[in-house]
């Protein structure tokens, strides 16, 4: 390939991912951000907290943020699926942290401190994916309520996972040449032509596949990230016996009218 060419090449890519970011990036946001006005605002008619359920506002701040940080619910329900399911957040936490180096310069202490940790959480959160895979086809009664989105979910997941472990431990990349383009990117500098992608096979899988994830985010079963702080059955307090619960539309019902 000539020099022309592959100039060229370079340029289209550039142009793609760099466009292809940016419309990701709106609807990840966007979709995000109205999907929790949505949960935020629709009214809970009846007090249904699971129990049992803490009697007290500050007792359910605890009880939350115990199913966020540490999957309380799963862990007495079933101990193997919660130690896949920490292994994967967990995990993914600790890449997260570290591919922030390529949106920071320079990189804070703390997110230089994470690499190493990253590097192989990113084998760690494959494993657990692996696992939760392995769930969804061996076990029957999982099986059957299994939908095609939930494995493309794990499956997306696991391709992520796999280009970006390659890129760490088989081919790598410049990394010096991706974060000028991802810095560019957000910079919206990126159409000068100064800061082109590097054009690598497993890199533009990997990029390709995180675009994909966020433009579906907000409209998957992934939305129980944020989800989860507005479920009624967990941010409820059981006081249903000193308070009587009642939905603002229903009140207005009761309400009489002159």
């Amino acid at each position: 390939m000539g020099e022309v060419e592959k100039d060229t090449l370079m340029g289209f890519w550039t142009a793609f991912f760099a466009i292809s970011f940016y419309l990701a990036t709106l609807l990840f946001v966007g979709g995000v951000i109205y999907r929790i006005y949505q949960y935020a605002t629709t009214p809970a008619p009846l007090k249904v907290p699971t129990m049992p359920a803490p009697m007290t506002q500050k007792g359910v701040i605890v009880r939350v943020l115990s199913e966020v940080v540490l999957f309380r619910s799963l862990f007495r329900s079933n101990k193997w699926i919660w130690l896949l399911g920490m292994m994967f957040h967990g995990a993914l936490l600790l890449v997260i942290v570290r591919h922030l180096r390529y949106f920071t310069e320079p990189v804070w202490s703390w997110v230089a401190l994470a690499q190493p940790f990253g590097k192989y959480g990113g084998l760690v959160m494959l494993l657990g994916l692996l696992g939760l895979l392995g769930r969804r086809i061996v076990i029957e009664r999982i099986r059957y309520i299994s939908n095609p989105s939930d494995y493309l979910m794990l499956i997306l997941l696991l391709v992520i996972g796999t280009s970006g472990a390659l890129m760490s431990f088989v081919t790598h990349i410049d990394i010096i040449h991706f974060k000028a383009f991802m810095l560019s990117v957000m910079y919206l500098d990126v159409f000068s032509g100064q800061y082109p992608i590097p054009i690598d096979t497993i890199l533009l899988v990997h990029l390709a596949s995180v675009i994909v994830l966020m433009i579906i985010f907000p409209f998957s079963k992934l939305l129980h990230a944020p989800g989860v702080f507005f479920s009624p059955s967990r941010n409820q307090v059981d006081n249903s016996r000193e308070k009587r619960h009642v939905a603002p539309w229903a009140l207005e019902l009761e309400t009489p009218k002159n």
